[in-house]
């Protein structure tokens, strides 16, 4: 795949995070939206969210780096940082 702008990478989270959490869509989100509490997301959304995002981008995100995730720009430089 070839390497992504931040933007394009952006875009698809957020389409993922609209379709796994469909009460979100129309709610504006940025970088410094706090993934589990301004999204009202619970941990199995959270869970779909982050194994989408490894599907999506061909990326594995460590277990233990997942409750480091508190943002969705955090949620970027994850999958920036593991993009193979």
């Amino acid at each position: 795949m070839a390497k992504l702008s931040r933007d394009e990478i952006k875009e698809r989270t957020l389409k993922i995070i609209y379709n796994c959490v469909p009460e979100l869509n129309g709610v504006p989100l940025d970088e410094s939206s706090v993934v589990n509490t301004d999204m009202a997301m619970d941990s199995m959304n959270f869970i779909l969210v982050i194994c989408k995002i490894e599907a999506e981008f061909d990326v594995k995100i460590p277990n233990r780096q997942w409750n480091r995730l508190k943002t969705l720009g955090q949620l970027i430089d994850a999958i920036e940082k593991y993009s193979k």
